[in-house]
C-alpha cells in the first residue's frame, strides 16, 4: 500500500482528491495550512499535519515519518486578477514553495510528485482545442508562476530520479456532496451564487470577445473527475519513470452566457446578469485537447456542466440555505 502526502489537501479541490486517493486503497497524508482549507472536511481515514509548504525540514519530517511515496502538490495561490496587484506573493508561495517542497523530498528521498498546474500557462491560445505542445505564453503572474513551477519539475527531474506529472486544469466546478462545496470568490459558479444570496445581479466580465456570443469561452471540469486524474496519475507515477504534462478538461468549451442559462435553469429562475469590463489576464477562449491524457492515463470526463451546477447548487444551499 503506498502512501501519498496531499499538500492543500484541506482545500477544496484537495477535499475530492483526499478521497479518491483514500478510496482507491492509498494512504493520505494531508499537509495543509489551513489559511483558505478547512480542518472539518480532513476525512477521518487521512493524518494531518498543518504545516506550510515553504517549511521544507517539517515537510521532509514529515515525509520520513510517515513514509511517504510521492506528493501530490495542490497547495497554491491561484487567482490570476489578484496575482496581477500582489505578484510577489504569488511567485514567494507558488515559486518558492515548489523550490521548498522539491528540496524536502530530495531530503526525504521521495522521488514522485503530481503537481497541479493550470490552463493558465498558455495564456491566449493561437488555437482551440489547446493541446499539450502548445507555446506557453502565461498572461500573468499566476499562470507565470505555474509555468516556473513545471520548469523546476522537469529540472529536478533531469538531475534527479523525480517520476512527475504536471496536471493542467481547466475550469473546475462541481461537488462531490453537499459538504464539500466550492466557496471561492474567484470561480465563475460560485460567483453567481453569492451574488444572489445578497440579492444582486451576477456579473458577465466582458461581452466584446470574438466568440459566438461575445463572452469568454472556457472548458468546465467536475472536481469529482479531477480527482479521479490526480488518483489515475499518482497510479501511472507509481508504475513508471515518467515525466508528462497533461490537460484535464472535458474538449467541450462554454461561453459564460451559456454557464449563465444552466444556472437559470438548475436554480428555475433567471439570473438576469449584468455586463462590465473585462477581467485582466482573461483569455477569450480556452478549451482542453484531451487526446493525451486518455492514451496515457486511460482517463476520460464524466460529467457534464448541468452536473457540475446541479451539485454546485445543491452544496450551496447545505451551506448558505435558500
Amino acid at each position: 500500500m503506498t502512501t501519498w502526502m496531499v499538500t492543500g489537501g484541506a482545500g477544496y479541490i484537495g477535499n475530492h482528491v483526499t478521497r479518491a486517493l483514500l478510496a482507491s486503497g492509498r494512504q493520505v497524508v494531508v499537509v495543509d495550512d489551513l489559511t483558505s482549507g478547512w480542518l472539518d472536511r480532513i476525512p477521518a481515514g487521512a493524518q494531518f499535519i498543518q504545516c506550510s509548504v515553504a517549511e521544507r525540514e517539517a515537510l521532509a519530517s514529515t515525509m520520513r515519518a510517515h513514509r511517504v511515496d510521492g506528493v501530490i502538490h495542490l497547495a497554491a495561490k491561484k487567482a490570476p486578477a489578484a496575482s496581477i496587484r500582489t505578484p510577489l506573493l504569488y511567485y514567494r508561495e507558488n515559486v518558492v514553495g515548489m523550490v521548498a517542497l522539491l528540496e524536502a523530498m530530495a531530503d526525504a528521498g521521495v522521488d514522485r510528485i503530481v503537481h497541479s498546474s493550470s490552463a493558465a500557462v498558455y495564456g491566449t491560445p493561437a488555437c482551440n482545442p489547446i493541446d499539450e505542445s502548445a507555446l506557453l505564453k502565461p498572461e500573468s503572474p499566476y499562470g507565470e508562476t505555474k509555468v516556473v513551477c513545471e520548469w523546476l519539475v522537469k529540472a529536478q527531474s533531469a538531475a534527479t530520479s523525480l517520476s512527475w506529472i504536471a496536471l493542467r486544469y481547466f475550469n473546475v466546478a462541481g461537488a462531490g456532496s453537499d459538504s464539500l462545496g466550492d466557496t471561492s470568490v474567484n470561480n465563475l459558479i460560485p460567483m453567481v451564487f453569492e451574488a444572489l444570496r445578497h440579492g444582486k445581479s451576477p456579473q458577465i466580465f466582458g461581452d466584446d470577445y470574438p466568440t459566438p456570443d461575445g463572452t469568454a469561452i472556457r472548458d468546465y471540469i467536475h472536481v469529482v473527475d479531477l480527482a479521479q486524474a490526480h488518483v489515475a496519475a499518482a497510479a501511472y507515477c507509481e508504475d513508471h519513470i515518467t515525466g508528462k504534462a497533461l490537460n484535464v478538461g472535458r474538449g467541450v468549451g462554454a461561453s459564460v452566457r451559456e454557464v449563465m442559462g444552466v444556472i437559470s435553469g438548475v436554480i428555475g429562475r433567471d439570473v438576469n446578469p449584468v455586463v462590465v469590463g473585462r477581467r485582466p489576464g482573461d483569455p477569450e477562449d480556452s478549451t482542453a485537447a484531451t487526446a493525451l491524457i486518455h492514451e496515457v492515463l486511460g482517463w476520460k470526463a464524466e460529467y457534464d456542466l448541468h452536473d457540475m451546477v446541479a451539485s454546485a447548487w445543491s452544496a450551496w444551499g447545505a451551506q448558505h440555505g435558500r
